[in-house]
């Protein structure tokens, strides 16, 4: 039986970004990996096979055929991945919507951009290397800057969030799931009036 209502390959990549490992599972640099699993869960749909160097699952979101995807491959290396799926299915920048961290961002604000420059992610610097193009949608959750901004960076995206910033992370999650369905139904300008915050 097909996972879709209509047949025919996912038109759509939605990946989450974030490192694998238990030891990552609640570090502020795995809020793309949690806003996955969120979305996942809302979608009914499992991403627990593995292909492209990913966990994938195929679903359907704003009434479009997607691939749901938590890259394996470490951050740095997202785009290998994302790229690997993307030439496989034939699916333009353009349909590619990646969830991330931002530290320049609050905890639990949500960001929606339609593309640009990577800021300074190293995630989505291989996204733009491997993807060959910085005009794919996203969506950004705000984990918080650093306390000392010129020394720990690396500790800090990988360390655990205490429970306040977790609980407000997940409530973003839940805004850029409703985000992920209207701008894959082609809604952008509504998704960023409505869940940009």
């Amino acid at each position: 039986m097909s996972l879709f209502h209509k047949p025919g390959p996912p038109q759509w990549i939605v990946a989450g970004l974030g490192n694998p490992g238990r030891q990552y599972e609640i570090s502020r640099h795995n809020a793309g990996f949690l806003c996955l699993d969120a979305l996942a869960a809302e979608c009914r749909c499992k991403t627990d096979k593995l292909k492209f160097h990913a966990l994938i699952g195929l679903t359907e979101l704003g009434g479009q055929r997607c691939v749901l995807m938590k890259p394996n491959t470490y951050m740095n290396r997202s785009g290998e991945a994302i790229a690997a799926c993307a030439n496989f299915y034939r699916i333009p920048p353009e349909c590619v919507l990646v969830i991330f961290d931002d530290i320049a961002l609050r905890p639990g604000t949500v960001r929606i951009r339609r593309g640009g420059s990577a800021g300074g992610h190293n995630g989505i610097k291989s996204v733009i290397r491997c993807l060959g193009s910085q005009e794919f949608p996203r969506i950004k959750l705000g984990v918080g800057q650093a306390p000392q901004p010129d020394g720990g960076l690396i500790d800090w995206v990988l360390g655990d969030m205490p429970k306040e910033e977790l609980l407000a992370l997940r409530r973003a999650a839940d805004d850029a799931c409703g985000a992920a369905a209207l701008i894959l139904a082609g809604k952008m300008e509504e998704a960023m009036g409505k869940y940009s915050h």
